[in-house]
């Protein structure tokens, strides 16, 4: 059973390796923006709460984070194991996390902000079927309209300039403590994640050996 955690700023491009080595393994995916955005399409009572958190830019409660991540791993449903995207997302967490679970390898895509923000700022998303695209590198066929299902593309609400300076602010105030309790573990792998996603994808593959 492999049990992996990815993390990475928003725009790292974590969601779509952690996608790609899932389906190369047989893992669940469990992404927590995956999971706020099913709240927010689905009109749960977290939606609002969620919505406005983002909306002002900030990166929504650990202790929803906390709850919504707990309760999908209780559902079991990873015989061959899962990939966590998004979480932990404070010290507190990840030192409780480690006490539950066995960790194969944390992966931790590095991006410059400088390139994060020019990938994010181009972001597209499809509002049907939930698809990324990118209006610089990966360029819809037909403008505005998604290349799979033909739904509208947007762009999700918090890919603006001041929401995302908030974010990478956020974030890596958050995240250098996380890092250091899964180094003292010896259990980080760093990855340049300003390649091509299949060379990406190779570097994470060999880094955790399961090529």
């Amino acid at each position: 059973m492999h049990k992996y955690v990815f993390m990475g700023v928003q725009g790292s491009g974590k969601g779509t390796q952690a996608k790609l080595l899932e389906q190369h393994l047989d893992l669940a995916h469990i992404g927590v923006g995956d999971i706020l955005r099913w709240n927010i399409k689905n009109h749960t009572k977290l939606a609002a709460k969620i919505k406005r958190i983002l909306n002002a830019g900030r990166l929504v409660d650990d202790e929803i984070v906390e709850e919504i991540v707990q309760r999908r791993l209780q559902e079991h449903d990873w015989n061959f194991g899962f990939i966590l995207d998004g979480f932990p997302r404070n010290a507190n967490q990840a030192a409780f996390f480690l006490e539950s679970y066995d960790i194969d390898a944390v992966v931790h895509i590095v991006v410059p902000d400088e390139v994060i923000r020019k990938r994010v700022l181009a972001r597209r998303l499809c509002e049907d079927c939930g698809v990324d695209f990118n209006v610089i590198d990966h360029r819809p066929k037909i403008e505005g309209r998604c290349d799979i299902c033909g739904g509208k593309l947007i762009r999700r609400v918090d890919d603006t300039e001041e929401v995302l300076a908030n974010r990478l602010a956020e974030y890596h105030e958050k995240t250098k403590p996380v890092l250091e309790i899964f180094r003292r573990k010896e259990l980080v792998v760093e990855v340049d994640g300003t390649r091509a996603v299949d060379d990406v994808q190779a570097e994470i593959r060999k880094s955790i050996n399961v090529i």
